[in-house]
């Protein structure tokens, strides 16, 4: 049988399921794990486990080569949302006949109410039109409703002198919603109903689910987030003693899958891992793992004005129940991924959400001669990808500041904090930095030169590269290691860490989450340095970059890197490659160029981008901003065209007076240059003109000029 002819059968034998949502959490999810599982893998008898060290996408060709798979359709919650390349099919707009439509072309119909309410009354219409149809209907339709434990959350205790005794499935019809979880409790009611009537053409199960959490997070992403950005205190809401029912996201997506194929008798499942943790204990594990390990527990008034979380999260999180999922133990084939809860695979958990959200830390580390201008591009590749920019004179102070903040507590431990677990870990550390503080102080009085041995920084050192917030955000180390001893020392194995962060390259072992993973090198001739150097102001000078400090520290650093046993080829061989740039060609300011190059060469930050809010707030001063860009353009042009008819006004009166000025002048000039005629023709030619006109009419003659001609000739006083 060709290969393509083999794809097309298992094409065929595919499973098509709607899910509703296929952009949030549990949709994303439920959705990738279906279209990677193969049918009827539940119903396997058990068979030799895949390798654990498999990686996730090879897992999912590998079953995929095995058989038909699920095929999954479904509707968008976002209507801006990009399609998932997992997904067949989904709507964003759509009416209810299109959805009864695209709902009946599939084999298996999943509805998710717990992220939206509003998805409560949709997914009874559409069963409801379901059902109203079952005589048109050919193949069996399976329906299945994910609501959340709140439908239980008012349940009285089975025996409140015993809080051991759990609930399970078989106690559904005892439990009691919380006041803002009524409707979907009348929702899994209506399902169970409705499967009842036609269980040939129709079935379906109601599956009350835990907090999920897992890969990116979603309830106890505010946690996460927070302890990823190094808060202090992770908080907590009220006193924390209530127990939340939780399961991992993937576990979920399991569950459903049994319930496809293994159907089970128990139409109401309850699906939670075996962990029946506090919320104060998630709190602190997720702290512990990400930032300091302390809580903060914040009452419950001044929890609700948190903008992190919404009200049916925050109702959720004070959830106190405790129940069991005996089917889902018992009678359903999971490879559980969390079976033992959220706070047993804390440090599993936070790979996933670096891994899902790329946060993994960025490790850098520059290099090159004195004053050749490290410091100066490493502030800016720290503050671009807002990483800790390690200075080894820095690291070296606030490292005997936090061993003196430790040992403190040996002087005066909080009694409060005495009563807490953790505080026999804090003395026991305190008691440990208490040693390696007097050792470095007795090292340094040791010393003529007030410095401490290599040993010891390199202690202090690697104590920072493994606190929370270096290997949450990263850093990029400062000139440092300058020797390939100090590189060894500084980046080999300790024997304590998680051996799958530590690797070997030609036979040196290192730890993997301090090796950076970039490195650049600084180069520049010594003539260059120098005339650096040298036209440096006196108060950059000082005493580090005086004249013979700076050339001592250059003697130094060229005779380190003269033969091929230098820190650069080290980090060479440990496959980290340098990028060099030569300094003295780069013509920008303060470096810009070199450091853009950098920058261009790793990629986008590790980090959080801007939140919804922020982007609306940027929004909104950008808004602001153009608005009143517009405001002074239009007001700009409103002053111009005053400012131009004023100037129009006042270059036509000046045209009006210049033309006055010239009428007058010519005026004045003909009346200069026409005075001598008419001072003649008064003299010679008017009186003897006007008497002819005067005798003209009286005489009347019939050719008056001829007899002016006349008379004036006969009249002349030239002639006389």
């Amino acid at each position: 049988m060709s290969r393509e002819k083999e794809d097309s059968e298992k094409k065929n034998n595919n499973k098509l399921v709607f899910l509703n949502h296929v952009d949030t959490f549990h949709g994303r999810h439920i959705s990738k794990y279906l279209t990677n599982s193969v049918i009827g893998a539940t119903l396997e008898e058990n068979e030799e486990e895949e390798e654990e060290a498999q990686e996730a996408e090879e897992e999912a060709a590998f079953k995929r080569s095995k058989g038909p798979v699920y095929d999954i359709v479904g509707t968008y919650r976002e209507a801006e949302a990009e399609k998932p390349k997992w997904i067949k099919d989904a709507i964003k707009s759509y009416t209810k006949n299109q959805l009864l439509e695209l709902a009946l072309e599939c084999d298996y119909i999943i509805y998710d109410i717990c992220e939206d309410p509003s998805q409560i009354d949709e997914a009874t219409w559409l069963l409801s039109a379901i059902h109203a149809e079952l005589e048109n209907i050919e193949r069996k339709k399976v329906f299945i409703l994910i609501s959340p434990l709140m439908t239980w959350a008012k349940s009285k205790a089975l025996d409140p002198e015993d809080p051991e005794v759990f609930f399970t499935e078989e106690d559904f019809r005892k439990r009691k919603p919380h006041p803002n979880f009524k409707d979907h409790c009348s929702a899994e009611k209506l399902i169970i109903k409705l499967g009842k009537s036609d269980k040939k053409k129709l079935s379906t199960w109601c599956v009350a689910t835990g907090l999920t959490y897992g890969l990116e997070e979603n309830i106890f992403h505010s946690m996460f987030k927070a302890a990823w950005h190094n808060g202090a205190e992770i908080q907590c809401f009220g006193e924390g003693t209530n127990v939340l029912p939780t399961i991992h996201v993937e576990d979920l997506a399991q569950v459903l899958q049994n319930v496809i194929e293994r159907k089970p008798k128990q139409r109401y499942l309850v699906a939670v891992d075996d962990s029946k943790p506090t919320l104060y204990e998630i709190a602190r594990a997720v702290s512990k793992q990400l930032s300091t390990g302390k809580v903060r527990k914040l009452n419950k008034e001044d929890a609700l004005l948190t903008r992190d979380i919404a009200q049916a999260d925050f109702d959720m999180l004070l959830l106190d129940l405790r129940i069991e999922g005996v089917q889902v133990k018992e009678g359903m084939r999971i490879k559980w991924r969390a079976e033992t809860g959220i706070v047993e695979n804390m440090p599993a958990l936070v790979k996933e959400f670096k891994a899902e959200r790329k946060l993994n830390p960025l490790r850098l580390c520059i290099l090159g001669a004195p004053a050749v201008g490290k410091t100066t591009v490493a502030q800016q590749l720290a503050k671009h990808f807002r990483i800790h920019h390690l200075k080894i004179k820095d690291v070296i102070d606030d490292g005997i500041d936090a061993l003196e903040k430790s040992v403190s507590l040996l002087k005066s431990p909080d009694e409060d904090e005495a009563k807490e677990d953790e505080d026999e870990e804090a003395m026991a550390q305190a008691q440990e930095d208490s040693d390696l503080l007097n050792v470095i102080k007795e090292n340094r009085e040791q010393s003529s030169n007030n410095r401490i041995d290599d040993e010891h920084v390199h202690e202090l050192l690697r104590r920072k590269l493994k606190s929370k917030p270096c290997q949450n955000q990263g850093f990029i180390l400062d000139g440092y290691p300058k020797r390939v001893e100090q590189a060894k020392e500084l980046f080999a194995k300790s024997g304590d860490g998680d051996e799958e962060e530590e690797e070997e390259k030609d036979g040196l072992s290192y730890e993997k989450a301090l090796m950076p993973e970039y490195l650049i090198v600084l180069d520049a001739s010594d003539e260059f340095l120098k005339e650096r150097v040298m036209n440096l102001s006196e108060s950059v000078v000082g005493v580090h970059n005086s004249q013979d400090n700076f050339m001592r520290r250059l003697r130094v650093f060229r005779e380190d890197n003269l033969d091929d046993a230098t820190v650069v080829n080290y980090f060479d061989e440990m496959e980290v490659h340098p990028h060099r740039f030569d300094v003295s060609v780069d013509k920008s300011f303060n470096h810009h160029d070199i450091a853009d190059k950098m920058a261009s060469l790793i990629g986008k930050p590790r980090n959080y981008g801007p939140t919804k809010d922020e982007l609306e707030e940027s929004r909104r001063r950008e808004k602001e901003e153009q608005t009143r860009r517009d405001d002074e353009e239009r007001l700009e042009r409103e002053r111009k065209d005053v400012e131009e008819a004023a100037d129009r006004i006042r270059r036509q009166n000046e045209w009006a007076d210049r033309l006055r000025t010239v009428k007058q002048e010519e005026h004045e000039m003909m009346e200069a240059q026409s005075t001598p005629m008419r001072n003649y023709l008064m003299q010679h030619v008017m009186p003897t003109l006007t008497q002819a006109l005067i005798e003209c009419c009286k005489a009347r003659p019939e050719d008056p000029i001829d007899y002016l001609a006349e008379y004036l000739f006969r009249h002349n006083p030239q002639v006389d």
